[in-house]
């Protein structure tokens, strides 16, 4: 099976703990993972990269297989594997984003030597920190209203059955209303916590449908915070702490992680081609 294209992993500096790191990994297709150097620059940056074969991340297999979920799957775990190695080793780390390829060694290396100044920038600012996942939920007894149904007024007491049902609905559906506000407002402050004990924020979109999975309650939030590595406790039992006791109202903290969400990726004009 030829094995003709680069797969990049992250961006890091290149140290004696990253060297360890990778002497051991194996990356999405079974391979050797290793770093490189820029080409022509000295400077402590390196990819970590592994080579792959062109029948399956030349430009055309790739896009076939980004259409197959489970193929898909697989290879995001196995892409983050290799990044969460890396982390654990201690060093700062730009995650890239999945199936970033380069033809060979020598257009990866010049791709350092292209980005060096903005890869540069990005891991002094990412040193020392991690992101953290905050999603709010709304409980399952409280779900929001649709768009443009406000609340009319309670029609006369002393009608008849079909009336009186409709008053009780209506009746539900404004303190269901008042509620959802509620929640929304406690929602609004619980991310103004966060944000506080955190250096960035990404809001990403609320989960909704098969992504939200099992999970109990709307999603009202789905964001990535930059924490530093050494506040992850305090960020988590602060933010806990907020949102302890609010009705209507759970939080989940998840991470920490490589700090994807903040990790910017090249211009369209510097992007790899595969």
């Amino acid at each position: 099976m030829t094995v003709d294209l680069v797969y990049a992993y992250a961006v890091l500096r290149r140290t004696p703990e990253a060297d360890a790191a990778v002497a051991s990994l194996r990356g999405i297709a079974g391979e050797p993972v290793h770093l490189v150097d820029p080409a022509t620059t000295t400077s402590p940056l390196a990819f970590a990269v592994g080579h792959v074969p062109a029948a399956d991340y030349d430009e055309a297999p790739l896009e076939a297989h980004l259409h197959d979920l489970d193929w898909l799957e697989s290879t995001v775990r196995s892409h983050h594997a290799v990044v969460a190695a890396l982390v654990a080793s201690g060093a700062a780390v730009l995650p890239l984003r999945l199936a970033t390829v380069y033809p060979d060694e020598i257009s990866a290396r010049r791709a350092l030597d292209t980005r060096r100044g903005y890869f540069l920038s990005l891991l002094d600012r990412l040193t020392g920190h991690v992101e953290l996942g905050v999603k709010i939920y709304a409980t399952p007894d409280i779900t929001p209203p649709e768009p443009g149904t406000a609340t009319p007024p309670d029609p006369a007491t002393g009608l008849g059955v079909g009336r009186a049902y409709l008053s009780i609905r209506r009746r539900r559906q404004r303190r269901n209303e008042e509620a959802w506000r509620t929640v929304a407002q406690a929602a609004a402050r619980l991310t103004e916590t966060a944000a506080a004990l955190s250096v960035d924020r990404v809001a990403h979109t609320p989960e909704r449908g098969s992504l939200a999975g099992s999970a109990p309650g709307t999603n009202v939030g789905n964001d990535a915070y930059l924490v530093p590595r050494d506040r992850v406790d305090a960020f988590r039992t602060g933010l806990l702490a907020a949102a302890q006791g609010v009705p209507g109202l759970r939080v989940k903290v998840t991470g920490p992680w490589a700090p994807y969400s903040f990790a910017l990726q090249p211009e369209p004009d510097e992007e790899p081609a595969a």
